[in-house]
């Protein structure tokens, strides 16, 4: 087992071309002053986030958060031998993939032939496509691309006979290079991945025979199987894990790494990712080194909600070390509009701009017309209509026309709302992230 040190890149000056894009309506919360200038223009004169102009709601990332998010994921990767290749569906955010892959990450997940489209088009070289590809269209495009640039390295999930068939087939004639694939590991009752070691070993002899696809590696998503942090849900991810160690003993000892100099084992999302480094520290049955991967994505962000619950830095985890917990690093903005009646006010947000699927979103600070940040307790969001927030207020509270700053929950379903996101530093804007949904 080895966490090889190198980065696998990503092309910087597509990343850097990103502040030379014109600001202007497409963006919510930019301000009007900005329209027509660069985003590198605008950033220059430090602008400030509520003297600049920006329009509400607006959601902010904190830059401190950002970094020490980063910062103590790579640590306990290092320290725990593992590799990361954060998914990038979370945030679908290139200048934020750099910055994981300026933190050691080893490559980037995808989740399908889209995203994949858009990491390639800032030259990310290094992916893990979590899902299975079998639309020939997108095969005929990934087989174009894996032979325009030989630098680029890619892998699937593959979980049937019939799978390997119509990848075979949509494959043929087209690209020099094999497709690597790695079986997918599923669970019973979950969603896609082969239920039993004998049906992974069937999947895995298909693939050796064809002439179009190579195996290298066994992967899955153990929070697929289990929900929570109970100790019923824990034991479950245990038993997955010692599975999918079974599957990767079983495809080794059938020699059906064919050629592979390395084997590819991944799964780790960002709820368990402690019990999968866990069992990816044991010594693997196979003479073949072992590349162990998590993909673990929320961490960058974190939240103030699901993964604030069940991430492993919030709770007793399994690998003991010393790292502080993440930090929330999103917070959204929004106007007081309307106290209508006693104990209720009603805020410029609403499903359009945050997520819902997990919690409601948390109000936690208010800024007063005199420009200053206070706590803000005794609120509570109630519901949530497509551009309106219900907030039940302990009076005196808010006043209409002042600022409420909340916590979120779930990433990934706030990062698709927001084309353009500013990274602050206290109050003054350090960044303009772009994002590609």
């Amino acid at each position: 087992m080895s966490a090889t040190p190198e980065s696998p890149g990503i092309d910087a000056s597509a990343v850097d071309a990103l502040r030379e894009e014109r600001l202007d309506w497409r963006f919510k919360g930019v301000p009007a002053e900005a329209f027509g200038r660069t985003a590198g223009e605008f950033l220059s004169g430090r602008p400030r986030l509520f003297d600049a102009g920006f329009v509400g709601p607006l959601l902010v990332l904190d830059d401190s958060a950002l970094t020490h998010n980063l910062a103590t994921m790579a640590r306990w990767c290092e320290r725990h031998g593992v590799l990361l290749a954060p998914h990038g569906k979370t945030t679908m955010a290139p200048q934020l993939f750099r910055r994981q892959l300026d933190h050691g990450a080893w490559g980037v997940t995808a989740a399908n032939i889209s995203q994949l489209r858009v990491y390639r088009a800032f030259g990310v070289r290094r992916v893990l496509l979590a899902n299975q590809l079998l639309d020939p269209a997108g095969l005929a495009w990934l087989a174009g691309e894996l032979d325009r640039d030989p630098e680029f390295e890619v892998s699937c999930w593959v979980d049937s006979v019939d799978g390997v068939r119509l990848m075979t087939e949509a494959l043929a004639g087209r690209g020099s290079r094999p497709l690597d694939v790695l079986v997918e590991l599923g669970w019973e009752g979950a969603r896609t991945g082969v239920r039993s070691v004998p049906e992974a070993v069937e999947v895995a002899r298909a693939v050796a025979e064809s002439p179009a696809l190579r195996l290298a590696g066994v992967g899955g998503y153990e929070g697929a199987a289990a929900h929570g942090t109970a100790a019923a849900a824990l034991s479950t991810v245990d038993d997955y894990m010692a599975r999918m160690r079974e599957v990767v003993g079983e495809l080794a000892r059938a020699e059906l790494f064919g050629e592979v100099q390395r084997i590819i084992v991944t799964g780790g999302g960002s709820a368990y990712f402690d019990q999968v480094a866990e069992a990816f520290a044991a010594a693997w049955p196979t003479a073949k080194p072992v590349d162990p991967v998590l993909r673990s994505g929320a961490y960058v962000t974190h939240d103030d909600g699901l993964y604030r619950r069940n991430s492993p830095f919030g709770r007793p985890h399994r690998l003991a070390g010393e790292e502080s917990p993440f930090r929330p690093a999103m917070r959204i903005w929004a106007q007081v509009t309307s106290r209508p009646e006693p104990g209720l006010a009603l805020v410029t947000m609403g499903r359009r701009d945050v997520s819902f699927d997990q919690d409601l979103p948390e109000p936690q600070v208010h800024r007063g017309s005199d420009g200053v940040v206070r706590e803000l307790p005794g609120c509570k969001v109630t519901s949530l209509a497509d551009q309106h927030a219900f907030l039940a207020v302990d009076e005196p509270g808010p006043r209409i026309g002042e600022w409420v700053g909340f916590g979120l929950s779930h990433p990934c379903t706030v990062f698709d709302k927001w084309p353009l996101i500013p990274v602050v530093d206290g109050e003054e804007v350090v960044d303009l992230v772009r994002t590609f949904f």
